[in-house]
């Protein structure tokens, strides 16, 4: 059974409307709905509120369910997160440090001048993105 079967059928079970246990959870219906019909999944501190709320075991609601579990990992493996954030400073820094020095030492340099700009910008772009998604 996935997660969200075992959502909805918990909730059920307490006699509880989508919209009590939202608010009871401090989200909205549509997030409760969400999770029940499986278009996303809630993070680890939803998990611990659903299995109080519900008085159901983590290990009832988590068994089982492999898509739920790789969520889970996903997003509350710091360590993986942290890593790639640094490579993605590492390698912005190394692209602005090599299109820079090319800029200087090569003719042409207005047109590797934009160049450089363009490359720092992607790459910005990137660690940005990347800082986004760990938030």
């Amino acid at each position: 059974m996935e997660i969200g079967k075992k959502l909805r059928a918990a909730r059920a079970k307490c006699g509880l409307t989508q919209e009590q246990a939202a608010e009871r959870l401090y989200v909205t219906r549509q997030t409760v709905s969400n999770w029940e019909n499986e278009r996303s999944y809630p993070d680890i501190v939803s998990i611990v509120k659903i299995s109080e709320l519900y008085d159901v075991s983590l290990d009832e609601l988590l068994k089982g369910d492999d898509e739920m579990m790789k969520h889970l990992e996903e997003t509350t493996n710091a360590v993986k997160s942290s890593k790639r954030l640094f490579a993605a400073v590492i390698l912005n820094n190394i692209v602005i440090i090599v299109m820079f020095a090319a800029a200087v030492f090569l003719p042409g340099r207005a047109y590797i001048t934009a160049c450089v700009f363009c490359m720092a910008l992607v790459s910005t772009a990137f660690l940005v993105y990347e800082i986004v998604k760990k938030i």
